[in-house]
């Protein structure tokens, strides 16, 4: 066949006309021949390859009519398998080298021959199955800029009509063409078909969750398998090309909006290329913390919301990649683990000062954009890890080496992170146990934070692994001979983690013991491994490594007590040996002697060296922790990093001075100092749990126990012994007994800081023994008459502490050893017991106030404590479920007290200073609302639940079982009643205290509330009514309720309207900035008076504020829109008379806001913040106004469209009302400034004038707000005139030539000065001939 076509060819001379058309036949058989599949493939091959060699000599008309074969062929569909294709591309370049060829009555060149054809051919319908032949032949064809454009738009319009597999070639083949230009024409086009996939799979999964039926056009796994395949064609098509690398850049820079899961996980492949890999990950961390931004912003405002709809997030479009990947995507998982990690690194918590850094809770949400980003990076990892083999193991490796290496900062988020691996995957994580055996060696030099963390994120891996528990026992013994604090701290720790989670048998259930363990942690049955024996040996051994601890540091003693109570409760069993070890150190510290006193030793408590006074032995916690463990404590050790009982005044800093310590052990001190009252503590809750625990246990037990129970009654008997005698003696105790009297010195001495300690232990004493008698009175009028006694001494060290640090000034009580479960159940006794058997025990604690403000301001502590931080002091201190319970049964209380005994009927005929119980109550009900939704978001319906007031009003009946917003809806209506009450007694009768916190309470509880609700409208409405109808003259209650009415208008519609109909109210009470103008008296809001007008004033500027910025936020999405709408046609042809709803609502927002600063700048503002504070609101006005001007100037090169006829007029409210007044207003804050001190009483306030005069002129010379502010108008002009002549608009007849300068002259004020210039002159020629006349220098005057 290849040999008669080569002798056709050298029988044809292409020059005569016979062997040119022997030619032309000869090519129209053999190219349908080879596409007919008849020929062998080599043969096939070898024929167009020689056809291809004699093409250049074929005539011109031969070569069209060649051509036009070609484009018939495609049209008609028979270029199945495209192997003459390979021709084509010859064809068209030897055609675009003819001269002249005919076209239809006239003559075309070759070139544009051929672009017809390729326009002809484009314009064509294709055969699904030739399309990627075309794009593989067009790759050989010279193209202009214009032809490859409109053949690539062909081929990307082609992508819906082929089958999936064809897809990744076409790919290849695309970016192959993409190398003659088009580049971001060609990424662009791929994304978006991929995109579109996503969301049809995505909707067509959706459809059939709703209907139960499976309706699946695009498997899932073969698209993630064909995306998959497309992003390695790319990102080999970008390993070669960096102008297609750059074009990708510029491409996903420019869409942040337009971002897909396709399109993150090719940024992820694409960012494995070291080049890019910097600024991929840049631009992807800049678009996260965008985008979260975004829906915060978006969040918070009514307004944007019913404007702009909201997209999703971007969040979940790389938590969808990740789930993508485990369709092998091996080449984007590298970089979802690094994006993890850069995420957690740049967004995690930062140190604060001191090292310090606000703690978070278990079940606190993630507020800030920087927490969601931090969060995200966090779900990343742990979803890779769960999916991806490959890479657990290089995850594990980095979070453990942060944990070792991050010292200096905290590593709370990464110990998160380990602790879900653990729960989530914990056989997974055993795989790769020797990396975490690795990390247990650096123990002893983390932070006990960090120690605590990780030993408590691995617990649930040491109940499986003998291997990891034996070689953490290893580390743990090393570190009880560390030389450093921390490190032996750190043995403490471990050891009783590991006695909390290995339990003897015979223990208390897990039910009692509250031994909670996640069904999604590992369930193992301990004693399979080991039996009894082996056990209970282990334990007792760790028990004798932590006695060694008794004679360390005040610091880790003070660990070891706290521990205790929690391991007991956890393991039972070792209660006899624990309460061995409690009273043998009791009676190191105790005084038999029964008539001496006191009845501790604490001189023993104290040590000292050199001038150095210490803390030696942390007493009273031991006593504490036997008391709460009868109320059977479910919780854990009190604190993860510290346990700062008290809180220091003077004496905290004479212990600092005296011990030489810095800022960064002041917390240690705090704890040692305060904690002086622990081991009594701790030995009071365990032997109360003790006998509870028994007292449960003996109607099951049988008579095999007896000799148990004589065994371990002796230890109880003398323990109860010891804490009667303590209690008797305490009260006969004289603070002269302790040498702590008013006249003892508390000075920053050795002696002084002896006393310090001495009063904070025996202060602590007092308490512990409080909670002991109380809990063992049964409810005995004598016993109660004791702790009164006991309450009366411990009130008044407490005043004598208070008189002698603050001197008069307001110190901070010391943080409070009860227990929040004593806490709970006092308040009760105190508040709700009605049972008439307890009457007249309860009468007697009852008829003290200073009791009961006492029992109230501990819980106040408790609550402001566990909000903080996120747990409490104390048993139960570290139980989520037992701290909220207790927090419900106190929130019961608290409300019920306020609502039955008001602040009104507790003050009535009381003259006292002091805080009264209600006032207390309230504050306390503010802590516990916004601690429920800060710590307990998922409860907080739980929590108002546990308030019951449905039997206060016959009227108003209890939420039940109603929804969060109508159970908040529920108790607004009481605090509203409260506030109301308040309102309507007068200003005579306003306490401002409670009515701040009230206004308070209620600005927490209406976050609660549906904002599309019924509920939410009766309280803004409720809200207005109140600002319009109140004219207390109270600063601080005013600024609450406007912020309240801000908050909560912010949410319901844009406040513009407000805030002008408010700068009315402020501009009719200050009045005008010319005094010779008469200010219409207006009053919309009677809360705007003369005394509150410039707070208000403060206020509404911050607002003002926050409108800007979602103004700035709008016109930066609309300027990021143009590029796009350029590309669409129907924008273009837009009508003029018709304006964007985006466009229309931002000018109106502008338009309301500059008439309401136009109130403001003729407003006689005091000078100082308030006029400093409107000046740069003003500068900023003007800077978005210029933002805006040239937004438009890029529309109207754009489109050539009209001028919105509303911008026009934004722009002549801005030009002939507000941009006067504001050079009014500059002249008048001038002048305002340099006045300094009045004229009329110039010897009253000489100084003062003087004084307020010279920091007015340093103040006029350091503010550079006026400078700004006439910068900004005038950009803001210079723009206008680029828009007018854009827009064929003259907007800049509505402004007007500006004359606030830097040097101007102001002609009234020149004529006043030189005319007394010229009369002083007069009085001094005058004075001269007779100095001594008294006449004369009196006419001065006239």
């Amino acid at each position: 066949m290849v040999s008669q076509s080569v002798c056709v060819l050298s029988g044809s001379p292409p020059s005569a006309p016979e062997g040119a058309s022997r030619r032309l036949l000869l090519y129209q058989h053999c190219i349908p021949l080879c596409e007919s599949g008849d020929l062998q493939t080599e043969v096939a091959s070898d024929i167009i390859g020689l056809l291809m060699l004699e093409t250049h000599n074929l005539p011109g008309p031969s070569l069209a009519q060649l051509a036009s074969l070609f484009v018939d062929a495609i049209k008609l569909g028979k270029m199945g398998s495209g192997k003459s294709l390979e021709l084509f591309p010859t064809v068209l370049t030897a055609l675009a080298a003819t001269e002249a060829l005919s076209y239809g009555k006239g003559e075309l060149s070759g070139e544009e021959y051929k672009k017809q054809l390729i326009n002809s051919l484009c314009s064509s319908r294709w055969d699904p199955q030739c399309v990627i032949h075309l794009t593989t032949m067009f790759r050989d064809v010279p193209l202009a800029p214009e032809e490859l454009q409109f053949l690539v738009e062909k081929v990307l319009r082609m992508f819906l009509k082929l089958d999936l597999q064809e897809i990744p070639p076409l790919v290849y083949q695309l970016l192959l063409l993409a190398a003659k230009g088009c580049k971001k024409q060609v990424l662009e086009g791929i994304i978006s078909y991929f995109k579109e996939q996503d969301l049809r799979q995505k909707e067509e999964q959706k459809d059939g969750e709703s209907m139960d039926v499976e309706v699946q056009s695009i498997p899932q796994d073969q698209l993630r398998h064909v995306e998959g395949t497309a992003i390695l064609h790319i990102v080999f098509a970008v390993r070669l090309d960096q102008e297609l690398g750059r074009e990708f850049l510029k491409s996903v820079k420019g869409s942040q909006g337009e971002l897909c899961p396709f399109s993150i996980a090719l940024l992820l492949s694409v960012a494995r290329i070291q080049r890019y890999e910097e600024q991929l990950f840049d631009f992807l961390k800049g678009a996260i913390t965008k985008g979260f931004k975004d829906e915060h912003l978006q969040q918070g405002s009514k307004f944007l919301q019913d404007l702009l709809p909201q997209r999703c997030s971007l969040a979940q479009m790389i938590l969808d990649t990740v789930k993508n990947s485990v369709f092998g995507w091996d080449h984007v998982t590298q970089g979802l683990v690094q994006l993890g990690f850069i995420l957690m690194d740049a967004f995690g918590p930062k140190a604060g000062p001191f090292g310090k850094t606000a703690t978070e809770g278990a079940n606190a949400t993630a507020k800030t954009p920087t927490q969601q980003a931090c969060r995200l990076g966090g779900h990343i990892l742990l979803e890779g890890f769960k999916m991806h083999e490959p890479i657990r193991g290089e995850i594990l490796e980095q979070v453990l080496n942060r944990l070792v290496t991050k010292t200096a900062s905290p590593v709370t988020h990464f110990i998160d992170l380990l602790s879900d691996i653990v729960v989530s995957a914990p056989m997974i994580l055993l795989e790769s146990s020797s990396k975490v055996t690795e990390t247990f060696d650096h123990l002893s030099y983390l932070p006990l934070a960090t120690v605590q963390g990780l030993l408590k994120a691995v617990q649930p891996l040491l109940k499986v692994s003998m291997s990891m528990k034996d070689a953490l026992i290893l580390v743990l013994r090393k570190a009880m001979f560390s030389s450093q604090l921390d490190g032996r701290k750190s043995a403490v720790t471990g050891f009783l983690l590991l006695l909390k989670n290995f339990r003897v048998l015979g223990s208390m259930a897990s039910s009692q013991a509250s031994q909670a363990i996640s069904s999604s942690q590992v369930q193992v049955d301990v004693h399979s491994r080991y039996n009894s024996a082996a056990n209970e040996a282990f334990c007792l051994e760790i028990l004798s490594s932590l006695r060694r601890c008794l004679g360390q540091q005040a610091d880790v003693r003070l660990m070891l007590y706290e521990g205790f109570h929690d391991v007991l409760r956890r393991n039972s069993q070792l209660a006899s040996s624990i309460m061995q070890t409690l009273l043998s150190q009791m009676r190191r510290y105790y005084e038999p002697e029964q008539d001496l006193l006191p009845p501790v030793k604490l001189e023993l408590c104290i040590g000292a060296q050199g001038d150095q006074v210490f803390l030696q032995e942390p007493l009273v916690l031991t006593l504490t922790y036997y008391v709460t463990c009868s109320c059977v404590c479910r919780s854990g050790p009190t604190s993860e990093q510290h346990s700062p009982l008290y809180c220091f005044s003077l004496p905290c800093l004479a212990c600092l001075y005296v011990c030489g310590v810095g800022p960064q052990e002041y917390q240690d001190i705090d704890a040692s100092c305060s904690s002086q009252a622990h081991l009594l503590s701790c030995t009071v809750h365990c032997l109360l749990w003790y006998q509870g625990m028994r007292r449960s246990a003996r109607p099951n037990a049988g008579g095999s126990d007896d000799d148990d129970d004589e065994e371990e009654g002796g230890f109880q008997d003398e323990l109860q012994s010891i804490l009667e005698s303590i209690t008797r003696r305490m009260i006969k105790c004289e603070l002269e007994d302790f040498e702590l009297d008013k006249s003892a010195e508390f000075s920053l001495s050795s002696v002084g800081v002896k006393n310090s300690i001495y009063a904070v232990l025996v202060m602590g004493v007092y308490e512990v023994l409080i909670e002991y008698n109380f809990t063992k009175a049964n409810y005995s009028k004598s016993i109660f008459e004791e702790l009164l006694e006991l309450f009366s001494r411990y009130n008044k060290l407490s005043e004598i502490l208070k008189e002698k640090s603050g001197k008069g000034k307001s110190s901070k009580s010391p943080r409070s050893l009860l227990s929040m479960g004593f806490v709970s159940t006092l308040l009760t006794a105190l508040f709700r017991d009605s049972a008439q058997s307890r009457e007249e025990a309860l009468l007697v604690l009852r008829s003290s106030g200073d009791f009961l403000r006492y029992a109230v301001s501990v819980a106040l502590q408790k609550i402001t404590q566990l909000e903080e931080t996120g747990h409490t002091d104390g048993p139960d201190g570290q139980n989520t479920d037992k701290t909220f319970h207790h927090l419900c049964d106190i929130t019961s209380v608290l409300m019920w007290r306020y609502t039955n005994i008001p602040c009104a009927v507790e003050d009535a005929g009381k003259k006292e200073k002091r805080c009264s119980v209600s006032l207390l109550c309230l504050e306390g009900l503010l802590r516990i609302f916004s601690t429920g939704q800060q710590r307990y978001p998922a409860r907080v319906a739980q929590l108002l639940s546990a308030i019951d007031l449905s039997v206060e009003e016959g009227s108003d009946h209890g939420p039940g079982n109603a929804s969060v917003t109508e159970k908040t809806a529920f108790y607004i209506r009481q605090f509203q009643r409260a506030l109301f009450t308040q309102l309507n007694g007068g200003e005579e009768d306003f306490n401002s205290k409670e009515a701040q916190l009230l206004v308070n309470i209620l600005s927490v509880l209406s976050r609660q509330l549906e904002p599309s609700s019924q509920q939410f409208v009766q309280m803004i409405t409720w809200t207005v009514k109140i600002c319009k109808e109140t004219s207390f003259e109270d600063i601080a209650f005013s600024k609450g309720l406007l912020s309240l009415l801000f908050s909560l208008h912010v949410l319901y519609k844009s406040p513009v309207s407000l805030l002008w109909e408010l700068c009315q109210d402020i501009h009719s009470q200050l009045g005008d900035i010319d005094q010779d103008l008469e200010v219409e008296k207006q009053s919309h809001f009677a809360i705007v008076n003369m005394k509150t007008a410039s707070p208000t004033t403060l206020l509404v500027l911050s607002q003002v504020g926050k409108v800007l910025d979602e103004v700035d936020w709008l016109i930066t999405k609309k300027k990021g829109q143009l590029v796009p709408d350029r590309l669409s046609s129907g924008d273009a042809t837009q009508a003029a008379g018709q304006q964007d709803p985006v466009e229309k609502a931002l000018t109106l927002q502008l338009g309301t806001l500059l008439t309401a600063l136009n109130e403001l700048v003729q407003t006689a503002l005091p000078s100082g913040v308030c006029t400093n504070t409107l000046l740069g609101e003003l500068s900023r006005t003007y800077t978005i106004l210029t933002t805006l001007v040239k937004y438009y100037i890029q529309l109207c090169s754009g489109q050539q469209g009209l001028l919105p006829a509303r911008v026009e007029k934004l722009v002549k409210l801005s030009g002939s009302h507000l941009t006067p007044q504001c050079y009014s207003f500059i002249t008048y804050v001038q002048s305002g400034e340099l006045a300094g001190g009045g004229a009329d009483d110039k010897k009253k306030k000489k100084k003062e004038g003087e004084a307020t005069a010279t920091a007015s002129a340093k103040l006029l010379r350091e503010t550079k707000a006026i400078p700004n502010l006439i910068y900004s108008i005038e950009q803001y002009e210079k723009y206008l005139i680029t828009l007018s002549k854009k827009s064929k608009v003259n907007l800049m007849q509505y402004m007007k030539l500006s004359t606030s300068r830097d040097f101007r002259i102001n002609a009234a004020t020149l004529e006043a000065a030189l005319q007394e210039h010229d009369n002083s002159q007069q009085t001094i020629a005058s004075q001269e001939p007779e100095q001594s006349q008294e006449p004369k220098k009196k006419r001065k005057k006239q």
